[in-house]
């Protein structure tokens, strides 16, 4: 299975069907034009859906699933295959659900399914990844949604679990939050129903982190950094009005000493980003405040360096550590 935009909007372009529609015409409508073998066998004959195939109108994807036009398949299109295709238990999960649901910035080519541990299901469509699990509640499922897909929150976790690299994973987590997914205790109270996921420490201190403002991956290698050099602990993302009345988020902003850090991820490779943080850096210096800087690149490679600048600076200012 190929991948396409990760924002479907097929949906939103089709036009409803008619007031005379039948029911075969609303189920393809509610299903972005793809149906199972068992639920098309409602509607038609098994000679009618041959004849369908032969003649190039629909398209057999898996034994038990057609796509019910002979044009480009998109990502929605793709979700609802992989679903029809493992079966009525089936739902989806981690990273393809947080997707679903609005999760930007993490593209996948794999859609992964979340099926109960006693499930049965037959073979699936290649780039369909299917996970078992012992635990999973009504209340982790989104009712409405369509395809069916786990919660936000859920969604997330299980993203977390099963990303490829811990960075990957804190990097969901913190997204989520930051895109305004999830919040407050949503990811905790998952965490709680699930003691032994995996990267559960991982999950849990990067939730407290992006829960208190440290939204980024920078910012958060950033705190982490804090922390293991001893080092007083910053407020994240404090809002202070510039000199329009505007309102800015800073990074971290080590209040007693006014010493404020910017983490400068790739978004400052844009002219217009480049400049709104130097004049918010302007307006800071003006105010009286120390301002560093630091590529998020630099806190991983040089992290020696990043300490040793924000030692002296908040020494300056008086901290007598």
């Amino acid at each position: 299975m190929g991948s396409g935009s990760t924002r479907p909007r097929a949906s939103l372009r089709r036009a409803l069907p008619g007031d005379d529609a039948d029911e075969l015409t609303w189920l393809l409508f509610r299903q972005e034009d793809v149906i199972s073998l068992e639920q098309v066998l409602q509607h038609l004959s098994r000679k009618a859906v041959r004849h369908r195939v032969a003649s190039g109108r629909w398209r057999q994807v898996h034994p038990a699933v057609f796509v019910t036009h002979n044009g480009p398949v998109g990502i929605a299109q793709l979700w609802w295959i992989a679903v029809l295709a493992a079966g009525p238990a089936a739902v989806l999960g981690g990273l393809t659900a947080a997707q679903a649901g609005g999760l930007r910035g993490f593209p996948d080519r794999v859609v992964h399914l979340l099926l109960p541990a006693s499930c049965r299901r037959g073979p699936l469509p290649q780039g369909v990844l299917a996970h078992r699990t012992t635990h999973l509640p009504a209340r982790d499922v989104l009712a409405v949604g369509q395809p069916p897909r786990t919660m936000a929150a859920r969604s997330i976790v299980d993203a977390a679990q099963w990303a490829a690299s811990d960075g990957q994973a804190r990097a969901i987590v913190a997204a989520a939050f930051q895109q305004r997914l999830v919040g407050g205790d949503d990811v905790y109270q998952v965490l709680d129903q699930m003691p032994r996921v995996r990267r559960r420490r991982l999950i849990l201190a990067t939730a407290t982190d992006a829960a208190g403002g440290a939204h980024s991956g920078g910012e958060l290698d950033f705190l982490s950094l804090v922390r293991r050099s001893g080092l007083p602990e910053p407020t994240r993302q404090r809002i202070r009005r510039d000199a329009t009345g505007r309102r800015r988020y800073l990074d971290a902003y080590f209040e007693e000493w006014r010493v404020h850090v910017e983490i400068d991820g790739g978004q400052h490779l844009d002219p217009a980003h480049a400049w709104a943080d130097m004049r918010r850096q302007n307006d800071l210096w003006v105010d009286g405040d120390r301002v560093l800087r630091f590529p998020t690149w630099v806190l991983r490679a040089q992290p020696e360096e990043v300490v040793a600048q924000l030692r002296a600076a908040l020494r300056a200012a008086g901290w007598a550590g």
